[in-house]
């Protein structure tokens, strides 16, 4: 029996904006402290070759230059300038211009220097060049 006439019970609603609205903050909260991966290598597969090394070494002309910026061309100490470390290059080269440069670069030498090396082999006309690196011990 229905003693209350006239009185319709509403069926219960679930109001959904909130919930929206509570999910849409998660998100961007996720969204906001990820960290995204970032690749800073390139995985790179090299081809292999099979060949006989060389018989011959080619010709070198080390250069080194230490910290203080003081250069050697052959173990002889040479001028801080491009056209003396040029003019020894060439005494050495004698026209030759297969001859291999190899930069022996403190650690601590600046970029300036490195450069000046591969200045003065650019107007002697060297242009094959190399650095000369050493393993770590780790």
């Amino acid at each position: 029996m229905n003693f209350k006439r006239g009185y319709h019970r509403e069926a219960p609603e679930i109001n959904l904006i909130p919930l929206i609205d509570v999910l849409l903050v998660i998100l961007i909260f996720l969204m906001v402290t990820t960290t995204y991966a970032r690749y800073s290598e390139l995985k790179i597969n090299l081809p292999t070759a099979t060949g006989e090394a060389s018989p011959q070494k080619p010709q070198t002309i080390q250069v080194a230059v230490d910290a203080l910026g003081h250069y050697q061309v052959d173990e002889k100490n040479v001028a801080a300038t491009t056209e003396a470390l040029s003019a020894a290059m060439a005494g050495i080269a004698k026209g030759n211009n297969e001859i291999v440069v190899v930069i022996n670069a403190d650690s601590k030498a600046t970029h300036q220097s490195v450069i000046n090396i591969m200045e003065a082999a650019r107007r002697t006309g060297l242009s094959r060049i190399t650095f000369a690196t050493q393993s770590s011990d780790n």
